[in-house]
């Protein structure tokens, strides 16, 4: 059975802790959090059965597993309060969506526990945030991304990996500059985008009157925008050269809708739409 310490109890930390409980894999989950509201509403709900406030002997020290489950940025900072207080075989994982970072983050901080440090990314999750947000289910038929390092104990990878399989996930191993790449495209740039247009629509000297008036696709396409500032920040740093370079080829994209615009070129704007559809649908037949 597992002592899992959860560090960082919302939506994915809380939905792995919920599904692991269910599934009796788990004997005991410490929640830490500077949160205490947060790690009240956890205890209420049963997500976690111990809450902690820092990262001590009394918090982690029974541990057999430690998932940091926080905004990326925070990782070196909980990985340098981890190192005095780990047991000598504990797993390490987290489950933040920027892993070079972390890998970087485990190799500085805790190399006494480097060989046992897990990578791992599930692809699910929400704008909504918090113990609250926890739920069973969430990684049903989702990928979880695990990245490898030059000096990984295999045994640590299939435990972390057979954990993820556990609650529904579909295991995908990459390199961390592979990850990053990919998910700067199909994650963090979309994110990005979503706020860029929220903002401007609310720098608008009209802006009560167009929120007023706004339907189905400003919900659909703004959905993410809503999502915490704290964690998107993180990400898009830590991800910031892939992202420069996507916004980059994004303002290519946005000067030839322009263009096409200013020459009235109705063909050349299907060409585009339809291009564009068409991977759409492709990606959701899958």
């Amino acid at each position: 059975m597992i002592n899992l310490v959860l560090i960082g109890v919302g939506l994915i930390g809380g939905s792995l802790a919920l599904d692991l409980k269910r599934r009796k894999l788990v004997d005991e989950v410490v929640g830490i959090d500077i949160d205490a509201d947060n790690l009240a509403r956890a205890l209420e709900r049963k997500v976690i059965d111990r809450a902690a406030t820092c990262i001590d002997i009394d918090s982690v020290g029974q541990a057999n597993l430690v998932v940091i489950a926080t905004p990326v940025g925070s990782l070196p900072g909980i990985c340098r309060q981890l190192e005095p207080v780990l047991p000598p075989n504990v797993i390490i994982s987290d489950v933040g969506s920027t892993k070079q970072l972390a890998l970087a983050a485990y190799a500085e901080w805790l190399p006494q526990h480097y060989r046992r440090c897990v990578a791992a990314h599930p692809i699910a999750g929400s704008d909504r945030h918090g113990a609250l947000a926890a739920q069973f289910g969430l990684f049903e038929h989702k990928k979880c991304i695990v990245c490898t390092h030059e000096q990984q104990d295999a045994e640590s990878v299939a435990q972390v990996a057979a954990l993820w399989a556990a609650v529904g996930a579909e295991i995908h191993y990459l390199t961390a500059p592979q990850h990053d790449a990919v998910f700067a495209a199909v994650s963090h740039l979309p994110h990005m985008l979503a706020y860029a247009y929220v903002h401007q629509i609310a720098q608008s000297p009209n802006k009560d009157a167009l929120l007023h008036f706004a339907g189905s696709g400003f919900r659909d396409f703004t959905r993410i925008a809503g999502s915490h500032p704290a964690i998107w920040v993180d990400i898009c740093l830590a991800n910031r050269q892939p992202l420069l370079d996507l916004l980059q080829q994004q303002q290519q994209e946005l000067a030839y809708l322009q263009h096409c615009l200013q020459q009235a070129d109705g063909p050349a704007l299907f060409d585009f739409f339809e291009q564009a559809q068409a991977a759409r649908v492709q990606w959701q037949s899958q």
